[in-house]
Formats: C-alpha cells, structure tokens, sequence
C-alpha cells in the first residue's frame, strides 16, 4: 500500500499527542467562572489561540497581565502525558517517510513550557507549527492551509488529526482528510464533524490510516 493519499500527517497537540485537555478545561472553566460568570467557559474555546480568547472574551488590557501568569504557572505544573499508542503510530509513519507536523492553536511560550517536561518532542517531527505563525485562530483552516504549504502538500495528500470541535471544523474547511481522535469528546458527538474517527492510537497503523482513506475517498 503506497502514500499516493497521505504524503503528510498534520497533529494537533493538545488532546491528540498529549493528554491536557481535561486539565485545561479545568483552568479554563475556574477562569470564566471567576470573570465571566462562565463555568463552562472552558468548553468554548477549546482549539483557540490565546490571542482570539482574549480578543474576544477578555478585551480589557489590564485584566490579561494576571490571566498570562496564571496560564504559565499552570502549564508548569501541568503533566504532559502522551495519548496512548501515539508515539507507536508516529513511528510507524516515519517509517513510511510520511512528513509529519504539530498544528497548535498553543504559543511559543507554551511549547518552551512543554519541552521542559518532553524535551524530545521536536525531534518526533519535522515541523511544529505554534500560534504566532498563523493570522486565524481555529476554526478557520489557516494553520492547516499552512502546514499543507509548509510540506508542499495538496488537501488530497495531507491527514489532520484533531480532538476539539473547533479543530475539527479548521480541519475540515481545509480539505484535508480529518481523523477524530475521541479523547476530550465522546465519537458520536465527533462523528458527523469528521470523516472517521478512533478513539486513541492503540493498535492504530499507517496501514490502518490508508485503509480509513480509501474507503472514505
């Protein structure tokens, strides 16, 4: 079975290579408690850049010093488990020389924060692309366009695994084939916003992945 369908994989990393969701949902939803009255806060922008969250939620300047050192503080303290059976699956695609990428809604400041815990993880990919490097935040499939130009890549040719709604929906406006990974949202509420879905990476291989695209193509 050849690569014809899939020359590059496109991850994105929260929820997908590592297991935070559940712990930024947890931050996310005390700080819309505390200033916006909002405990499900968290849930709203899953898969969106710092930036769009304070543009849009958190326009008052002098709010967004305290609500940064709050986020580094816990991002320090956070773990940084892998979602099982994916560094299993990343060696298998580098095996077949498919081009893989981190798509993250995450900053630079973040990652820094990421590879203090995990300091091998650049070394898993060929590209890993972070917030500042993309004008629009999930759900516009700006970051993805960006990886299928950083690789040289059409939508035809490129995978987008994602685990959030809104990174479901960049990756489906981008014409890539989009894989649901059920680790933050149970597979029926993914379902219809991908074109298949798995429940973690377990057991998960490159042929398994080609097999997925042509069915589906």
């Amino acid at each position: 079975m050849d690569n014809t369908f899939c020359k590059a994989v496109l991850f994105d990393f929260d929820g997908v290579i590592v297991d935070t969701e559940g712990q930024y949902s947890l931050f996310w939803d005390k700080i819309g408690q505390d200033y916006l009255g909002d405990p499900e806060f968290g849930g709203r922008v899953k898969g969106q850049t710092l930036t769009y969250i304070y543009d849009k939620y958190f326009p008052d300047p002098q709010v967004r010093p305290a609500l940064t050192e709050a986020l580094l503080r816990f991002e320090e303290q956070m773990s940084y488990d892998y979602i099982p059976g994916i560094l299993d699956f990343l060696a298998d695609l580098r095996r077949h020389d498919v081009r893989m990428a981190v798509v993250t809604s995450s900053n630079e400041q973040k990652m820094a924060a990421v590879y203090r815990h995990r300091p091998e993880i650049p070394a898993l990919f060929d590209r890993i692309l972070t917030a500042e490097q993309f004008a629009h935040s999930k759900p516009h499939p700006d970051c993805y366009l960006l990886g299928m130009r950083t690789f040289g890549t059409t939508p035809a040719e490129t995978c987008v695994f994602e685990d959030s709604f809104n990174g479901l929906k960049a990756g489906m406006a981008s014409g890539a084939f989009v894989f649901g990974v059920a680790t933050t949202n149970p597979r029926e509420a993914i379902a219809s916003a991908s074109h298949c879905v798995i429940d973690d990476f377990r057991g998960f291989t490159y042929e398994d992945m080609c097999r997925a695209l042509t069915i589906n193509h």
